[in-house]
């Protein structure tokens, strides 16, 4: 473990109290995207924790690889806080960014990054400050880790990291400290920008949306939950929006399609529905623990939401009273006609409530600085949230 003195030290002291004029963390995150949220949920996660982390008083430097799908989708092209700048290919970033890379205080490589496992393998081996890999797909990478392999990550590297932040809590960080040897695992679950959604007085369109990018493992949820329901009640509004449904899809007449939804017009998509359906990938809803950034949207914006079942739910939201959970097609419809508008507006208004408290940006911004100090000053644990459990049963799955 390398250890931190001289200016990173320096650079910490008094910032997690987030006063104006405090001396901040010069931090570099190399990340798939923050230009483009073609296709992809890393974006708006990304830009409210680089607005959050600059607006406390750290200098943040976002550096993306040129990709031509997200070229030519790009709905936030200029940083509107911090610095983003794009790199072609691995040599133009080791060339460019080097001095960079070396001096900062933090380097956070993200999930899912081209050629991932070289920039890892460089940021461990010649940054001063604190290297962090942000894993903001853990149940697919530790699959992939155990089944196949990834270009991002390999159970080599993850030791050399000094931090891993994981999308995912629960007792998968337990499996990753034991499996991989990882030195300090931290959840830094998604999170929503509260400046940007919020509840709005809209005319209802819908009666259920839904927003996701096509999955083969979340279409038969989506078909249950959604579809069926749209053939059953023909006088119902359903709307799904996202990229990448195959044309073989049969869509009932009554439910709208939307390919691409930019996150500028994602608030007013969420107030214009009574109910918003969430659905889980099938291997997050299995290790559970995995909120999505979708959920925390639609919740910030006070539209009820109906999910799917998964572990670790009800430590995010109340069931029956912040959320509604539905594993069948006939739940979903009793929500969509039997509940009173009284109360379908009051269940929208406490999961609002639930993650204006607890899952901002600005929350994750203070989190990760705590992880930082707790790292730095080797503190014990501060928020670490293990449960007790039969980690066999995780092991199960991934090597099963």
């Amino acid at each position: 473990m390398k250890e931190f003195t001289g200016d990173i030290a320096e650079s910490l002291d008094g910032f997690a109290d987030g006063v104006p004029g405090n001396p901040g963390m010069k931090i570099i995150i190399l990340g798939l995207s923050i230009t483009s949220s073609w296709g992809n949920g890393h974006a708006t996660t990304y830009r409210g924790l680089v607005r959050e982390l600059s607006l406390r008083g750290h200098d943040v430097l976002f550096l993306e690889r040129d990709q031509e799908w997200y070229a030519s989708n790009r709905d936030q092209p200029v940083a509107a806080y911090g610095r983003v700048e794009l790199y072609r290919d691995l040599t133009e970033l080791k060339s460019h960014y080097i001095g960079q890379v070396r001096s900062a205080d933090l380097v956070i490589v993200g999930s899912y990054v081209p050629e991932g496992k070289e920039i890892g393998d460089w940021v461990t081996r010649i940054t001063k400050g604190v290297s962090a890999f942000y894993d903001i797909d853990t149940p697919v990478t530790v699959s992939k880790l155990e089944n196949g392999g990834l270009d991002y990550l390999s159970g080599s590297l993850i030791p050399r990291y000094d931090l891993y932040l994981s999308f995912t809590g629960g007792p998968l960080l337990e499996y990753i400290e034991d499996r991989f040897e990882a030195r300090m695992v931290r959840p830094l679950y998604c999170s929503v920008d509260a400046e940007n959604y919020y509840e709005e007085e809209r005319p209802l369109k819908w009666d259920l949306g839904y927003m996701g990018t096509y999955s083969t493992d979340r279409q038969p949820v989506l078909d249950a939950l959604m579809l069926d329901c749209a053939r059953e009640w023909s006088a119902g509004r359903f709307v799904v929006a996202g990229p990448q449904y195959p044309d073989g899809i049969d869509w009932p007449s009554n439910v709208e399609r939307v390919v691409h939804l930019p996150p500028s017009m994602h608030r007013e998509f969420y107030n214009s529905q009574r109910f918003t359906l969430n659905v889980t990938r099938a291997l997050m809803a299995a290790v559970g623990h995995s909120p999505s950034v979708r959920l925390f949207e639609a919740a910030a914006c006070a539209t009820p939401i109906v999910s799917d079942a998964w572990p670790g739910l009800d430590l995010f939201f109340k069931p029956d009273d912040e959320i509604l959970i539905a594993e069948s097609g006939e739940q979903v419809m009793d929500s969509l006609r039997n509940i009173p508008e009284q109360e379908r507006i009051a269940i929208g208004r406490r999961g609002r409530a639930r993650v204006l408290a607890s899952h901002t940006s600005r929350h994750r911004a203070v989190e990760l600085e705590g992880y930082v100090l707790e790292l730095m000053n080797k503190q014990q644990p501060i928020g670490s949230n293990y449960e007790a459990c039969d980690i066999r049963a995780y092991d199960n799955l991934v090597v099963g």
